[in-house]
């Protein structure tokens, strides 16, 4: 039985750390093994992209494509999303649902600039839904099973006109 003070690691098993900078009967005394001069020999080096000033890679590839910084970001519901949470009982199909209803439910997180309804899945529950738009997929899909879909978007507005 070993005694509490008699406990020590295995033989080989821990290391003592290495101590640069520290003499150079250390091994690693004046430089520190970082060779010698120059940037890399100091701390805070930044030259992962930089290539001596030619101009650097990155730089010569051509640019693509444009973001629109005015796009629309929207929350995409489908429909087997709405069908499983009428099935858990998050969502009650005899009410209307909107985005509200949807974030307190949990189908969706937040709101962004809108929720489309996407026509992946099916829905088999007749509900009454108001969205910022919808896919002509979803919204056959909710019409066919005796639903509604009430559209707040631009596309609403035109349709009303």
């Amino acid at each position: 039985m070993t005694k509490l003070n008699e406990l020590s690691p295995s033989p080989g098993s821990t290391k003592n750390r290495m101590r640069v900078g520290r003499g150079p009967g250390s091994g690693k005394g004046k430089t520190g093994g970082r060779g010698v001069k120059g940037q890399k020999a100091r701390s805070g080096v930044a030259i992962a992209g930089f290539e001596g000033g030619q101009m650097p890679l990155h730089m010569r590839m051509p640019k693509r494509g444009f973001n629109n910084p005015f796009a629309k970001k929207f929350a995409e519901v489908n429909l087997w999303r709405l069908e499983q949470a009428i099935a858990a009982g998050k969502l009650d199909a005899k009410k209307a649902i909107d985005v509200e209803v949807l974030i307190a439910a949990g189908v969706v997180r937040r709101a962004k600039d809108g929720v489309r309804l996407l026509g992946k899945g099916e829905i088999k529950t007749k509900i009454e839904i108001t969205v910022y738009s919808a896919s002509a997929a979803a919204k056959a899909a909710v019409e066919k099973a005796g639903g509604k879909v009430n559209l707040t978007g631009p596309v609403a507005a035109e349709a009303a006109e």
